[in-house]
């Protein structure tokens, strides 16, 4: 208006700014509150995330069908498995031929059917007693003891022991309510007291409840066995500069003539 002064024309624009600033994040707060509605119904943010989408909630289409995000939420519970790689598993079944996808199917079946635990040592076998146990060419007064079955597979990788194993089914963990009593412990003692064990090597993991694990059953072995611990130190084919403090300090103790 040509009568009013500087002043009012400065706090005309100041309002004027203050009203539109509000407005913006009015708009962006609507756009962040319809974003996240839409992820929880799609599970795609980015699809809403350049801006306001301007249908409401209940309009928001669905990406997967309800069967597919069945399948993707399955793949994801899986140890690795993060949400985008699930997806791309769940087109992968979706692409092949029905005749593969049922297959996997009918293997996860039967693997979970007829796969046990050995009753003697706790690997997994589809036998009452494991082929390890039932070979008479194995060191019979010498026990490996291990956390998981998977051990078993790497210690047997190496083609350098050939006595028995005992799957201690995990590792003591007092944080999270794993005690001895949760352990395949008891049945190692009757094990060393019944079949004339001479040696228990202790494989357990080198890590902080691995180390727990084996210096618990060192002491219950202590006057029974012998007793000994994997040796730790560097990797084959490794590196001075990168290796830890723990590492090298391990392989120095353990150091030997050559």
């Amino acid at each position: 208006m040509a009568g009013d002064s500087p002043q009012t024309w400065a706090v005309g624009r100041s309002v004027a700014a203050a009203a539109t600033t509000a407005r913006g994040e009015r708009k962006r707060q609507q756009a962040e509150q319809h974003e996240h509605g839409c992820q929880s119904q799609t599970g795609h943010t980015q699809l809403y995330a350049r801006g306001p989408c301007l249908v409401s909630r209940a309009q928001c289409p669905r990406v997967f069908s309800p069967s597919v995000e069945n399948l993707v939420a399955q793949l994801s519970r899986l140890p690795g498995i993060g949400q985008r790689t699930a997806q791309r598993l769940a087109f992968h079944f979706l692409q092949r031929p029905p005749e593969e996808a049922l297959a996997l199917a009918a293997a996860l079946t039967e693997v979970k059917e007829r796969v046990r635990f050995c009753s003697e040592c706790g690997n997994l076998t589809e036998e009452e007693t494991c082929a390890i146990c039932l070979d008479a060419r194995r060191d019979h007064a010498t026990i490996c003891v291990v956390e998981q079955p998977v051990d078993v597979v790497s210690l047997e990788r190496t083609h350098e022991y050939r006595g028995l194993y005992h799957v201690l089914g995990g590792a003591l963990s007092p944080i999270d309510g794993v005690e001895p009593g949760d352990l395949r412990i008891d049945e190692l003692l009757r094990r060393v007291e019944a079949n004339g064990v001479l040696e228990v090597v202790l494989a357990t993991n080198p890590t902080m409840t691995g180390e727990a694990t084996a210096a618990y059953l060192a002491d219950r072995l202590r006057d029974r066995v012998r007793v000994t611990r994997l040796a730790s130190g560097l990797p084959v084919g490794g590196d001075l500069e990168y290796a830890d403090e723990v590492t090298l300090g391990r392989a120095l103790s353990g150091r030997r003539e050559i």
